[in-house]
């Protein structure tokens, strides 16, 4: 399957990103959508930033990723290029990645960044959907 390069302006600079679908198994068994985002700023030849995306959507049935649409928007894709330039990705060296990590601490509306997919050992992507799941169900039983 090919995969669809996209083009994003940010500050003076253009980025070209893509992301791939794919999914993250928990450690109940549960598969969660995971999409995983690369941005190069100068070309391909360029220091490449990476990401896995883990969908805070709960999904429906026993595997939430078989009915989970969520795909990153321009939105998503620009705050992940800010952050990663404040935490220290230089776009303009020639090779090598730059990966943004669940340390970095960088959340987005719908999505949390795992790092299950590298790291067996990583937290849980099933507990952690959950647990993101739990300010926004305060907040609404607030409202009327």
């Amino acid at each position: 399957m090919r995969r669809r390069l996209r083009a994003l302006h940010v500050g003076e600079r253009d980025f070209t990103w893509r992301a791939g679908i794919g999914a993250v198994q928990g450690d109940g068994g549960s598969l969660h959508r995971c999409i995983n985002v690369r941005i190069w700023g100068d070309g391909k030849n360029s220091r490449a930033l990476e990401v896995d995306l883990l969908s805070k959507d709960m999904g429906v049935g026993w595997a939430p990723a078989e009915t989970d649409g969520s795909y990153p928007s321009a939105a998503d894709i620009r705050r992940l290029i800010e952050h990663a330039l404040t935490s220290g990705w230089e776009p303009d060296v020639r090779g090598g990645t730059f990966l943004l990590t669940e340390d970095h601490g960088l959340e987005l509306p719908d999505f949390l960044v795992t790092d299950r997919v590298r790291d067996l050992n990583a937290a849980d992507p099933t507990s952690r959907v959950i647990q993101a799941q739990v300010p926004a169900r305060q907040a609404g039983a607030w409202q009327l």
